[in-house]
């Protein structure tokens, strides 16, 4: 006997398909979620696979890991501290192309009050035909930039570097005489690295680790910015303190709270800084 009902031909399943890669077959799956992944996506687990965005996640559950001063520990270049290398570089060639380049953003005490953004930019210029100028300070800045931006994190880094080099702008404002410091133009990073010395010696001595070195450095650059005309001792007393106060409040500020004290300590070094500026360009009447 036979049925007049047709017989429906059987559908095979649809091929599975990468989530992220619509248009490519993929029979391998995640371990973890089980959505097929091509192998653009594959990333190799202890045991079998994982597509891309559950790794992704399982990063983002991950607590990070910090130093021993909260920095948090990243693989691979120090990334600020070759940007800072590189745009001190790149102001030095432009000083040779571009004209007026270098008094543009050079730092005169005489004109501060109107052009304050050079307490800034001076950092990122060094003297034209003297190329010992910016390597000595390059060398410097490579010795201990990457270790400090690793210990501290980028986001201190950065701000101890800048404050710094404003520091170092400032200490030239205070301490050079006005009647004859304060018509010189200033140039070089000197102020930031000197802040950068000042405070990897006190980021040493809170790891209990040996400051000989720095200290040594610190001395021997310190002579030489008396003896040999054409350095400013004041800048680099000036970064060096910046540094010194930033570094000691980063470094001792208590675990639970280093966030709120790092702030607040970039904070008031900032204000201070600023306070000096207009006391010391009031005196002459320049403010």
């Amino acid at each position: 006997m036979t049925s007049d009902q047709p017989v429906q031909p059987s559908v095979p399943p649809a091929a599975p398909v990468c989530p992220r890669h619509p248009d490519r077959v993929s029979y391998v799956r995640c371990q973890r979620c089980g959505r097929p992944t091509c192998p653009d996506c594959q990333r190799q687990a202890a045991v079998g696979v994982q597509c891309v965005d559950c790794v992704a996640e399982a990063a983002r559950a991950t607590p990070a890991t910090r130093t021993a001063l909260g920095g948090r520990v990243r693989a691979g270049r120090p990334v600020v501290t070759i940007a800072l290398v590189g745009l001190c570089v790149l102001s030095y060639v432009l000083q040779y192309l571009v004209p007026g380049w270098t008094t543009r953003w050079m730092f005169v005490p005489a004109f501060a009050a109107r052009e304050p953004w050079t307490f800034l930019t001076a950092a990122f210029l060094h003297s034209p035909g003297q190329i010992t100028h910016i390597l000595f300070n390059m060398i410097a800045l490579w010795m201990v930039g990457p270790g400090l931006e690793q210990t501290l994190g980028r986001a201190r880094y950065v701000t101890l570097y800048v404050l710094s080099a404003i520091g170092g702008s400032v200490g030239a404002l205070v301490l050079a005489t006005p009647t004859s410091g304060w018509m010189v133009g200033l140039v070089g990073a000197s102020g930031a690295v000197f802040g950068l010395f000042g405070a990897v010696l006190v980021v040493l001595r809170r790891l209990g680790r040996d400051a000989g070195g720095i200290i040594g450095i610190l001395v021997v650059n310190a002579v030489i910015g008396f003896l040999v005309p054409g350095i400013s001792w004041q800048a680099h007393l000036g970064g060096l303190v910046t540094g010194a106060l930033l570094g000691a409040a980063y470094a001792y500020a208590p675990r639970e709270r280093q966030t709120l004290v790092s702030v607040g300590a970039s904070v008031g070094v900032a204000a201070a800084l600023v306070l000096a500026s207009v006391l010391a360009l009031q005196s002459v009447g320049l403010l």
